[in-house]
């Protein structure tokens, strides 16, 4: 394989966004950096030069110089390469997985990290829909009314962080068990257009099926409303303690106040009393369907 700089360029796009909340943050940057401080010693170590180890590996000599500098997030497929290459015995393929998670902003990787230790999500959304339930169509057309605007690739990058977390939503699993109120207004918001809007539509009633799920729609024509002050989601943990977390606009915060939080499951319990039963709500969702 001939080192290319038009094809690294294109391998590494989504590794590109390094402004607009999707560049390297916090412990991630120092992931990176570890990494391709390693990746240099083995290259020194086995007495071969930048251009040299791109060459052997099917990589350009800018791609390894950056890689090493802690610039550009390195591929599995080119942790394999220089592996084998530099006779790393798999060293350099085990960091692999520290690379995968520091992939994602810190404020992604740590939501992901509750809703995976959860045993039960609780989730009240406004405006859009919750970002476990949606496509990645949607997903995408939503990032992209974001202000200030991000580029294509920090969109793309967005996008694959968002699916990362919905592994979770896989059919077949029984946990942790999801609840989802919906405000009604975002059923009929047609982010990315007619044919984005119609498979959204189409996804929930099939997530909705799911053993696992619960999904409500909060009618708008309510007169009382338990959440207008905004959208949150609880976290019901494997130890047995509770935590919740905020959302408004790009601030977010993990509430861990035994008595905020204890406020916040209240307003949920008072939402799923509002809003439809799930029958009723998926029936919503096939009207709405329906007239799109």
């Amino acid at each position: 394989m001939e080192a290319n700089d038009d094809e690294d360029r294109t391998a590494y796009a989504q590794d590109e966004a390094d402004a607009g909340g999707f560049g390297l943050e916090d412990d991630s940057g120092a992931v990176i950096a570890a990494v391709g401080r390693q990746i240099r010693l083995w290259r020194e170590a086995a007495g071969m030069r930048p251009g040299e180890l791109g060459v052997a590996i099917g990589y350009s000599e800018n791609l390894v110089y950056k890689v090493e500098s802690g610039t550009r997030i390195p591929k599995p497929e080119f942790l394999d390469r220089a592996d084998e290459v530099l006779g790393a015995g798999g060293k350099i393929s085990a960091m692999q997985k520290d690379v995968a998670e520091a992939r994602y902003p810190k404020k992604v990787r740590d939501l992901a990290r509750l809703e995976a230790d959860a045993v039960e999500i609780g989730s009240y959304t406004q405006q859009t829909l919750h970002a476990l339930l949606q496509t990645p169509e949607y997903a995408r057309a939503l990032f992209g009314t974001r202000r200030p605007l991000y580029s294509e690739d920090v969109i793309e990058r967005a996008v694959a962080a968002r699916l990362s977390r919905q592994e979770i939503m896989q059919k077949g699993r029984t946990t942790p068990i999801f609840s989802f109120i919906q405000d009604e207004v975002s059923l009929h918001r047609p982010l990315g257009g007619r044919e984005v809007h119609r498979r959204q539509l189409e996804h929930l009633l099939e997530v909705g099926k799911l053993r696992n799920v619960e999904l409500q729609v909060l009618p708008t024509a309510l007169e009382d409303h338990a959440g207008l002050m905004g959208g949150f989601r609880v976290f019901k943990l494997s130890n047995g303690d509770s935590v919740g977390y905020t959302e408004v606009q790009h601030l977010r915060q993990v509430v861990s106040d035994a008595k905020e939080v204890q406020v916040l499951e209240m307003i949920y319990g008072s939402l799923r009393a509002q809003a439809l039963a799930p029958p009723e709500s998926l029936a919503t969702i096939e009207k709405v369907l329906g007239e799109t």
